[in-house]
């Protein structure tokens, strides 16, 4: 069964573009439903500028492209298939959340349809970066922390496990993620959390596949 958000103007219909998660600004419509996000920014500005020039010089040097990538899009579409999620993601966090790497389900599905963007201050990727160890959120309602989120209603979110991407420098790039409307039981948690480990592994090969001097 299929999940319909509470809110009407997020159903997916199968003629819709891209919803667009939550962003700090308006997009192109072209783009797919823009959702500016209300929340404020966190954190000391000077840091954020700090990493995301680190992350910006470390991947042009890396010559790893920002844009969608069908390699990485496949990683993502192995991670979902192993995992049994529906929605899955190669994330780099550069001034919002980009999903180099995305696999979803059919736009003629039923299930809502996101963009590749999303901002800072919604997800559960920003916990994984700040802590740089995996997330397991079998059910995100367990812990009132991570119920709140945005993309639990925007998208009918219940169950999310992530990883980060962590270059040999120390520098952290981004995450990778799987995302579903279902809940997971507890006793399947570490083997998700080890598929999704081993994917960002596979994914910093790609990302990094030598030594940056």
């Amino acid at each position: 069964m299929s999940y319909q958000p509470h809110n009407p103007h997020l159903v997916p219909q199968a003629t819709s573009p891209a919803l667009l998660l939550p962003q700090r600004g308006l997009r192109d419509a072209a783009q797919g439903l823009p959702i500016p996000a209300d929340a404020a920014v966190t954190g000391p500005q000077h840091q954020h500028a700090t990493e995301l020039a680190q992350r910006r010089e470390l991947l042009k040097r890396l010559g790893v492209s920002t844009g969608a990538s069908e390699d990485f899009d496949e990683l993502a579409r192995d991670m979902a298939e192993k995992t049994g999620f529906l929605y899955a993601f190669v994330n780099l966090f550069l001034e919002e959340q980009t999903f180099i790497g995305l696999h979803q389900p059919p736009a003629d599905s039923g299930y809502v349809i996101v963009g590749r963007t999303m901002s800072h201050d919604h997800g559960w990727c920003p916990e994984v970066v700040a802590r740089r160890k995996a997330l397991p959120l079998p059910d995100v309602h367990a812990s009132p922390r991570f119920s709140g989120n945005f993309v639990v209603d925007a998208v009918g979110i219940r169950s999310y496990f992530g990883a980060p991407l962590i270059h040999e420098s120390g520098a952290v790039l981004g995450t990778v993620c799987v995302i579903d409307p279902e809940k997971r039981p507890l006793s399947e948690a570490r083997r998700l959390r080890d598929i999704v480990i081993h994917a960002g592994t596979q994914a910093m090969v790609r990302i990094s596949p030598a030594p940056v001097r």
